[in-house]
Order: C-alpha cells, then structure tokens, then sequence
C-alpha cells in the first residue's frame, strides 16, 4: 500500500461545485412538489460555500438570495439576460442558484489553475554538493 497523506482528498474544490450543479439539475427534472428535497439541497450548498469561501462571503448571501429568486441584483444578471422561462418565481430561484453555483466554479477553477501553476512550478535549486 502506497504512503498517502490521509489529509489529501484527489478531489478539489471546483468538483464538489460540479457535483452540486448536477445535483441541482437532477432535482429540477424531479422536484415537482418535493420542497424538502430543494430546502435539504439548499441547506447543503450554503455549508459547501461557506466551507470554501468563509461564512460571511458574498457568494453565501448571493445563493440567499439566489433562493428566494431575488439575486438579479447581486450576481449582476439583467432580466433581459435570464432564460425565457424563468419568469415564473421557482424556476427564476432555480436559474438564480444555478448562476450562482456555477459563479463559484468558475472562480475555483481559475484558482485552481493558479495554484497548480504555483504548485508545479520549476525548482530552480541546485542539489547539495559534497563539499
């Protein structure tokens, strides 16, 4: 059995995001009256962005208001922008959470490709020579 550090996880953070994004979808294609199932979902993707973005981040109040459908303002979406069928309350809360996950994504990844960058980076040092 290789030595792995117990604390590294393969999976980054833009993969929860992802995997959140389909969770979503798949709720919206079966949520017809399942409220617990969306108030479960949204309970989870709040602890998710405030998990990698801090508590008090301005993606944790978007996604609130992202619930509601008021986050237009917020993630900077004229109504003009939004699809044609959410003008209807849930499917404009649904579009809004959506915009707002994949805010986040969008923003990890390109972290993410930043720290590899870093991360991956050329060592520049000579090894030790025996003096």
């Amino acid at each position: 059995m290789p030595n792995t550090n117990s604390s590294f996880s393969p999976l980054t953070r833009s993969h929860r995001f992802r995997a959140q994004i389909e969770k979503l979808e798949s709720l919206t294609t079966r949520l017809r009256g399942d409220e617990r199932a969306l108030e479960q979902f949204d309970a989870e993707t709040e602890e998710l962005i405030a998990e990698t973005f801090g508590g008090g981040d301005e993606h944790v109040e978007a996604y609130r208001y992202a619930v509601v459908g008021d986050a237009e303002q917020i993630v900077n979406l004229p109504e003009s922008a939004q699809e044609p069928a959410a003008q209807d309350l849930p499917k404009k809360a649904i579009q809004q959470r959506r915009q707002v996950l994949e805010g986040c994504l969008t923003e990890l990844v390109d972290s993410e490709a930043a720290e590899a960058v870093v991360l991956t980076g050329e060592d520049s040092e000579d090894p030790p020579s025996k003096s």
